[in-house]
């Protein structure tokens, strides 16, 4: 039984990763639907919201350049709301794989708990679904990639995204598929890759998760009635053998992730707790 496919992102309908990502999936004759974001909805993990009018959520029929003939949605939803409209089948028969990306901008570290790409998978994981996240690295156009400074995040505002090797991600998000499917039900992989031609990539690895994210937000000021931040580069030292370390190091790297779950190794006494409301 040939699966069908939900692409879907959280960096909007319009993003040119997510339009890469189809058509290499298009171009394999895969069974896809695409429905993503009517607007940006990055950072909100698996937030459940959606806009409505008149009570009803709001979807366009679109059609990327590029990728004819497949079933498009601009959802006015977040990217985890998006797939669970998936399930009930909003957009065509329901889907066995989601993939979610190609994300501006790598998803790793202990960071990827408030991205939405990841969400969307985490979403489709906790319905027994095998998902796939697809990040590009592109924290540094200029000057590095996962190991630069706040030099590099300034850069972003500058670069052109059209021209990001975004078929270097799409192309190994295609072949980890086969992968993907050959693991239990509920699986995510979580795939970042460097922004460089496929030929400059030095390998596949697998990682562990780093302790902290690619990027740290600041306070910069604090007033009355008010709070502005910053965001700025991360500088904990880069762990041997984690998606960042990797990654500085011009690799792409893999790591399975799953839903959330009971901590079942945790342990606690409840006995001292009295629960009842003494009487007065």
């Amino acid at each position: 039984m040939t699966p069908r496919i939900l692409i879907t992102n959280d960096d909007g309908i319009d993003a040119p990763g997510l339009r890469h990502l189809a058509r290499a999936a298009a171009r394999q004759g895969l069974d896809i639907v695409i429905a993503a974001p009517l607007t940006e909805a990055s950072g909100t993990s698996a937030a459940m919201t959606a806009v409505e009018k008149n009570g009803k959520i709001v979807v366009q029929q679109r059609e990327l350049p590029g990728v004819r003939n497949v079933p498009t949605y601009a959802v006015a939803a977040s990217p985890a709301f998006i797939v669970l409209l998936a399930l009930r089948s909003a957009f065509g028969p329901p889907p066995t794989i989601v993939l979610s990306g190609i994300n501006r901008g790598a998803n790793a570290g202990a960071a990827v708990v408030h991205s939405g790409t990841v969400g969307a998978t985490l979403t489709a994981s906790h319905a027994g679904l095998h998902g796939l996240a697809v990040s590009l690295d592109v924290l540094s156009p200029a000057n590095g990639t996962a190991a630069s400074g706040g030099q590099a995040i300034a850069d972003l505002e500058h670069a052109d995204d059209e021209n990001r090797h975004w078929d270097s991600a799409a192309g190994l998000a295609i072949k980890l598929l086969p992968t993907l499917t050959h693991t239990p039900p509920g699986t995510v992989l979580n795939l970042n890759v460097p922004d460089l031609h496929v030929d400059g990539i030095r390998g596949l690895r697998r990682a562990t998760l780093a302790k902290f994210g690619q990027v740290q937000m600041s306070i910069a000021e604090a007033g009355e009635g008010f709070v502005r931040t910053a965001v700025q580069a991360a500088d904990e030292p880069l762990e041997p053998g984690t998606d960042l370390a990797w990654l500085a190091e011009g690799f792409a790297v893999v790591t399975p992730i799953r839903s959330p779950a009971e901590a079942t190794d945790v342990k606690f006494n409840l006995e001292s707790i009295v629960v009842q409301t003494p009487a007065i």
